[in-house]
């Protein structure tokens, strides 16, 4: 099932890509991305929510920073709610042309709250935005994650990593 929606979700991104010719990143453009996510059980309760806001600026037609700021809301019954944010800078270069842009990263930066241990975070970045008219575009992406507390930390920490999966929906302007 999981497959299905997926492919679903791939094939409606490039039928709205086709439809979407011409539209591009350029040198000095900036960009705003939103996403949202959110899980519960069959009765609603052990519920998360989390949503990012990002600001990005293009210094080159195909190398743009972000900034990321993420926040999550944990609801577990009987317990306090419980909160986790991150803020991370990124570096990107992107591929591609027209309306369909794949982009490799970095990204660096830091996670605090009440339900993690607060810590530096950094890891490598990948994705794809796809222009679905002149300023408006999907994308998703993917990252590995890795804690560390201090440069010493860096070896050891790449090992017990995360990955973390983002969709959302972006603005050029």
């Amino acid at each position: 099932m999981k497959t299905r929606i997926i492919l679903l979700c791939l094939g409606l991104c490039l039928v709205f890509c086709a439809a979407a010719q011409g539209s591009r990143f350029a040198a000095g453009d900036k960009i705003f991305g939103l996403t949202g996510s959110g899980s519960s059980n069959n009765d609603f309760d052990n519920t998360i929510f989390g949503t990012e806001l990002s600001f990005g600026y293009f210094f080159k037609d195909n190398f743009a920073g972000e900034i990321r700021q993420g926040i999550n809301l944990i609801d577990v019954p009987g317990n306090d709610d419980d909160w986790f944010a991150s803020t991370r800078g990124a570096l990107d270069l992107y591929f591609g042309s027209n309306s369909v842009y794949p982009f490799l990263g970095l990204n660096l930066g830091y996670i605090y709250g009440d339900a993690v241990n607060d810590t530096f975070v950094a890891g490598p970045e990948g994705g794809l935005k796809c222009f679905v008219n002149d300023t408006t575009y999907i994308f998703g992406m993917i990252e590995y994650q890795f804690f560390f507390d201090n440069g010493d930390e860096l070896d050891d920490a790449f090992d017990d990593g995360r990955f973390v999966y983002t969709l959302g929906i972006g603005f050029k302007f």
